[in-house]
């Protein structure tokens, strides 16, 4: 009786080629990853995690900024990308809460000046309390600087400026003098349309800043100090702080 004959595995990864993941030019154009490939049509697309530390290399407190880079084209075994999305980690939004202050949030989308559509969700934490007037003089004002910034800056520019801490520094000075704020930052922003122009553009070195200016010691006095166990009502303030962002997502277009 003759012998089956036994079928030939293929090995599929030996027809994977391995691509070099680069980040965008506003962000070092440095290597972030390493993913594998057997048609560059079905790579296009991808996304690769990451963290601002792992950028940088300076500061330990960048690994709570998530970054996200979608492959967009591909020469050769290079993978160039833009950066999707970048956020603030869950943990690091929750230690933002504290008991006795106030949180302000503006989520919208802006045009930047190559015409893409992108959307910013920006937090601001105040060291007291302060009422209904005061809190929509603050968001109405940080709304003028980012649309101000937005039609100055191309998107590469203002995710650079946006993930680095320049336009939460700029939004601080602005509403300082309105109430005395503890944290100011662009807890996240979302690609909804890729840009649909070409403009010449100029990048800074990447470099990254202090989102908010340090306390001055009467500020750390004021400050509340951050309680081991969070209260219900904090944890109700999280939990709609993380309802809002998920209800305001929209998929992202090409």
């Amino acid at each position: 009786m003759a012998r089956a004959k036994r079928a030939k595995i293929k090995d599929k990864w030996r027809a994977k080629k391995w691509l070099v993941v680069k980040a965008p030019t506003a962000f070092g154009g440095n290597p972030v990853a390493y993913i594998p490939s057997t048609d560059d049509k079905t790579t296009i697309g991808r996304v690769v995690e990451t963290t601002l530390f792992d950028i940088l290399r300076q500061d330990p407190q960048h690994y709570s900024i998530k970054l996200y880079f979608q492959v967009d084209s591909i020469e050769g075994d290079i993978a160039q990308t833009v950066l999707a999305m970048h956020e603030y980690s869950r943990e690091y939004l929750r230690s933002m809460v504290r008991r006795g202050s106030s949180y302000i949030r503006l989520i919208k989308n802006y045009n930047t000046r190559d015409q893409a559509v992108v959307r910013v969700h920006t937090v601001i934490f105040t060291h007291s309390r302060v009422n209904t007037s005061k809190k929509h003089a603050i968001r109405h004002l940080t709304d003028e600087v980012i649309t101000k910034k937005m039609s100055e800056l191309t998107y590469n520019q203002f995710v650079q400026e946006a993930v680095l801490g320049k336009i939460a520094s700029d939004i601080y000075n602005a509403a300082k003098k309105i109430h005395h704020l503890r944290h100011v930052g662009i807890s996240k922003t979302k690609l909804m349309k890729k840009p649909s122009i070409i403009v010449e553009e100029t990048t800074t070195p990447f470099r990254a800043e202090p989102e908010t200016p340090e306390p001055t010691e009467t500020a750390v006095e004021e400050e509340v100090e951050e309680i081991e166990e969070v209260p219900a009502e904090v944890e109700e303030e999280v939990e709609e702080i993380e309802t809002l962002e998920a209800e305001a997502e929209e998929p992202a277009a090409a």
